[in-house]
């Protein structure tokens, strides 16, 4: 029975890329990926945030890591990154797409850069991510796509406007590229985390009221915890979904399953 486990959901010496790996989500991400025996490229633009998670990761872990500096809105900054990984690694097996900045601005407020610099680093951001990478996976007709959506991606929640828009075009982003690739090897998928606060979040929007207007929407009554995103990571990287494309998994407790 362990054997059988282990092989469907083996990751052993699979390449995974993560980029945002500095930020909430994905730094614990990268840490589950490593601990089921992926080799990492942790690419953000804080590169003191993936030199720091490098250091953490191999206290626990014996995997190779490579860290690439790169702006997820420039085209370029991904192709570089490719290269670099071609380079170190000869493969790419899963695409972790998580990078990604929110803004608490009302609407008629919300300035040009403010909208630009949202959507850069998600749907932009994620797009050249499926572009760059992408083509390499296809072109080795193997590979998992992770991108990161949000129970914002539809219907929106209030307070994050832009934010909201830029995660409903990944997660249509999302079902384009699992129709588009289903028959090349690649699948592509999204999570749909819920709420897993960060300090921006509760500097910003987690006042008193919204906890209990969360809560009351939340059937499992409590925030999520970052390592409780791995489990779906895994299987979705793994060939245990190898039937799983273009779709969106929500880790949520329960939020996107409640009206009234």
């Amino acid at each position: 029975m362990n054997n059988f486990i282990n092989n469907l959901f083996n990751l052993n010496d699979k390449v995974a890329v993560i980029i945002g790996a500095g930020g909430h989500l994905c730094s614990q991400i990268s840490k589950g990926l490593a601990l089921s025996g992926c080799h990492l490229s942790l690419l953000d633009i804080r590169i003191e945030k993936i030199q720091s998670l490098k250091k953490e990761i191999l206290k626990n872990s014996v995997c190779e890591i490579l860290n690439i500096k790169m702006d997820v809105g420039l085209k370029k900054d991904h192709t570089k990154a490719l290269k670099k990984i071609e380079n170190k690694f000869g493969k790419i097996d899963i695409l972790i797409n998580g990078a990604g900045i929110n803004g608490a601005t009302p609407f008629f407020d919300i300035s040009e850069k403010e909208w630009d610099e949202i959507n850069n680093s998600q749907i932009k951001g994620t797009f050249f991510g499926c572009q760059v990478f992408g083509q390499h996976m296809i072109k080795n007709k193997y590979g998992s796509i992770i991108n990161i959506s949000s129970v914002s991606s539809g219907p929106p929640l209030s307070k994050a406007f832009t934010y909201s828009v830029s995660k409903a075009g990944i997660k249509n982003l999302t079902q384009n590229l699992g129709r588009e690739w289903g028959n090349k090897g690649v699948r592509v998928n999204a999570i749909k985390p819920g709420f897993f606060p960060t300090k921006w979040n509760k500097k910003n929007f987690l006042n008193k009221k919204r906890i209990n207007q969360i809560m009351s929407h939340t059937p499992m009554v409590r925030f999520g915890e970052t390592k409780e995103l791995i489990g779906v990571i895994i299987w979705l990287a793994s060939d245990a979904s190898s039937f799983v494309t273009g779709t969106e998994i929500a880790i949520d407790g329960g939020f996107s399953s409640m009206t009234i």
